[in-house]
């Protein structure tokens, strides 16, 4: 998540900031206007202060455009929902000069916009989002790793997706980003009839990703699909904690302006804790 001009956000490199960071012994080459000299009185030794130096911070958003995320049981379906999720955080990080990002991912990286900052920029990255549509098998995992390969430097990689991939799989690319020194947060995207299984007779249930179709009696999988459902929940909530990213689930019924607030204040929280 580290740019290369002044911004609003802490760097994990030191620079000349009001924000002080520690003291460390002096060594030959060291700016001599950073010596602390009542540390010196104190110590009869040279010490530096050293200060935390604020950054531009770059956005990458990563949404998932497979076609299961065409599925909403109520006014609202998985890609308008990640939409308003995507739009608003590239707003607020062109507001406070920070770069954001776009690459939108089915079964191929079907469109990448490298981060920048300007408000025109955001015109055509919002024009990217508002066409984007869901089609085809997911693709999530492998474009993480192509994605991990590919970007430079660190970044803070925002993935808006239902996360319907295998879950080892899915460890793995989490992984790749964190060895690549990527900050990484994920907006879980989950439709309540999914969770809930809230099914009255007997359903013909269609794979947006291109699979068979299925006639089923809800009351006859009803038991084994909340066994799995549970078990794959339990399995992400795993794998994050294993990784460390930052995990939000959310149902298509939570306001999405609730879930960003949620999102920011706990970032902002991290950042004073550290």
């Amino acid at each position: 998540m580290v740019g290369n001009v002044s911004g609003m956000h802490a760097s994990p490199h030191r620079g000349s900031s009001v924000e002080f960071a520690e003291y460390r012994r002096y060594v030959p080459g060291d700016d001599l206007r950073r010596l602390d000299w009542r540390a010196y009185g104190r110590t009869d030794r040279y010490y530096v202060k050293e200060f935390e130096a604020d950054t531009n911070l770059r956005l990458c958003l990563v949404l998932d455009t497979s076609g299961s995320m065409a599925f909403g049981s109520g006014d609202v379906t998985k890609i308008a929902y990640a939409q308003r999720l995507a739009g608003s955080l590239a707003y607020l990080a062109v507001q406070q000069g920070d770069a954001v990002g776009l690459t939108c991912m089915g079964t191929d990286i079907v469109r990448t916009i490298p981060p920048r900052r300007t408000p025109s920029h955001l015109r055509g990255l919002n024009d990217v989002l508002e066409n984007s549509s869901p089609a085809g098998e997911t693709g999530l995992v492998s474009r993480l790793h192509e994605f991990a390969e590919t970007t430079r430097g660190r970044a803070l990689v925002v993935i808006i997706s239902d996360l319907f991939v295998d879950t080892p799989d899915l460890k793995e690319a989490f992984d790749h980003l964190r060895f690549r020194k990527h900050d990484v947060s994920v907006f879980h995207l989950l439709d309540p009839q999914e969770v809930a299984f809230d099914f009255r007779r007997p359903t013909r249930f269609l794979d947006l990703e291109g699979g068979v179709s299925l006639f089923a009696d809800p009351s006859e999988i009803f038991d084994r699909y909340q066994q799995a459902m549970m078990q794959y929940l339990e399995e992400v909530q795993a794998i994050v904690l294993e990784t460390g990213v930052d995990y939000h689930r959310c149902s298509l019924e939570d306001d999405y302006e609730q879930v960003l607030f949620q999102f920011l204040v706990g970032r902002n929280t991290g950042r004073i804790g550290r």
